[in-house]
C-alpha cells in the first residue's frame, strides 16, 4: 500500500509541476515576451521568412491583445486572445501605456481576423499619408530615399508554406538569382531602414490616408509584396490599426531558419543570431 501511495503522490507531483510550469509560461508570455516566427516575406530584408524573434510586450503597455493566443489547427486547438480577455476590448486604451514611435517594427492583431501581423509603423494619429510614384509622403513631405543597390535571394520555395519570392528581374527559374531594387528610407524622426521594390503597381500610387486619433498606419518594407494599411480591411489589407490592437515591438532576432521548419537546425542562418531589428 505504501508503494502505491508513493506512486500516486509522484504522479500528482508531476502533474502539479506541469501545471505550474504552464502557468508560469503563460504569465511570462502575457506580460513580457511573446515568440513570433516570420511566416511571409512582407518585411524583407529587415525580416526574412524563418526569422524567430521575441516580441517585447512591455513596450506599449497592455490591452486585451496582450493575452496569448494558442492556435494549432492540426489538433483543433483554437484559443484566441479575445476568448480570454475580450471583456477588455473596445475602449482602445492600454494599461501602463507608452506611445509607439514612428519606424518601430510592431506585431499587432488584425482588426478583423484577429491574426497576428508584423509591419513597420509609419503613420501616427492625425498624420496625412500618401504614396506618390512609389514614394511615401507624410504630411505633404516626401520621406528621404536613397538608392542602396540590389537585394538578392535564391528563387526557390521558402518557409513551411513554400512561398516563392517575387522578382524584379523575373520570371526567374528554380535556383536562379531573384533581384529587387533596394533603397534606404528615412522617416521624419531620423529612423532609417531598407525598403525593396519589384514593379510599378497600384499600391505605388494611392489617395490620401488621414490617420484617425487612436490609430496607426503600417507598411511592409517589401513594399510591392505587403498587404498593409494601404489596403482597406475589406480588400484584404489591415487599414488603420487601433492602439489597443498593438501587441508589442520586435527588437531582436534570436535565430533564423532557411528551411521548412525552425527545428531544422542545420538550416539556421549563421549571420542572424541575436541580430537587432532596425
Amino acid at each position: 500500500m505504501a508503494t502505491k501511495a508513493k506512486s500516486g503522490n509522484a504522479i500528482w507531483e508531476t502533474i502539479k509541476t506541469i501545471v505550474y510550469a504552464l502557468l508560469i509560461a503563460g504569465v511570462f508570455r502575457t506580460l513580457f515576451f511573446q515568440p513570433f516566427w516570420i511566416p511571409s516575406g512582407s518585411m524583407k530584408e529587415t525580416l526574412l521568412i524563418g526569422d524567430f524573434l521575441f516580441v517585447n510586450k512591455m513596450a506599449y503597455g497592455y490591452s486585451y491583445a496582450s493575452c496569448p493566443s494558442l492556435i494549432i489547427p492540426s489538433v483543433g486547438l483554437n484559443v484566441d486572445a479575445e476568448d480570454i480577455c475580450g471583456f477588455a476590448k473596445g475602449d482602445n486604451t492600454r494599461l501602463l501605456a507608452s506611445d509607439p514611435e514612428r519606424g518601430d517594427v510592431v506585431v499587432f492583431r488584425h482588426p478583423v481576423s484577429g491574426r497576428d501581423f508584423i509591419k513597420r509603423l509609419v503613420g501616427l494619429p492625425g498624420d496625412k499619408l500618401q504614396i506618390k510614384d512609389g514614394v511615401l509622403h507624410i504630411n505633404d513631405a516626401p520621406v528621404g530615399l536613397e538608392d542602396n543597390g540590389v537585394f538578392e535571394e535564391i528563387a526557390t520555395a521558402q518557409g513551411p508554406q513554400g512561398l516563392r519570392p517575387r522578382c524584379e528581374n523575373g520570371p526567374v527559374g528554380e535556383g536562379g538569382v531573384c533581384q529587387k531594387s533596394r533603397q534606404t528610407e528615412t522617416l521624419p524622426n531620423g529612423v532609417s531602414y531598407s525598403v525593396l521594390n519589384i514593379a510599378n503597381q497600384g499600391s505605388d500610387h494611392t489617395g490620401i490616408y488621414q490617420v484617425p486619433e487612436g490609430h496607426f498606419f503600417f507598411m511592409g518594407d517589401n513594399r510591392d509584396n505587403s498587404a498593409d494599411s494601404r489596403l482597406p480591411q475589406a480588400a484584404g489589407g489591415v487599414g488603420f490599426v487601433p492602439f489597443e490592437n498593438l501587441i508589442g515591438r520586435a527588437d531582436r532576432i534570436m535565430f533564423s531558419s532557411a528551411g521548412r521548419s525552425m527545428l531544422f537546425f542545420w538550416t539556421w542562418r549563421s549571420d542572424r543570431f541575436f541580430k537587432g531589428v532596425d
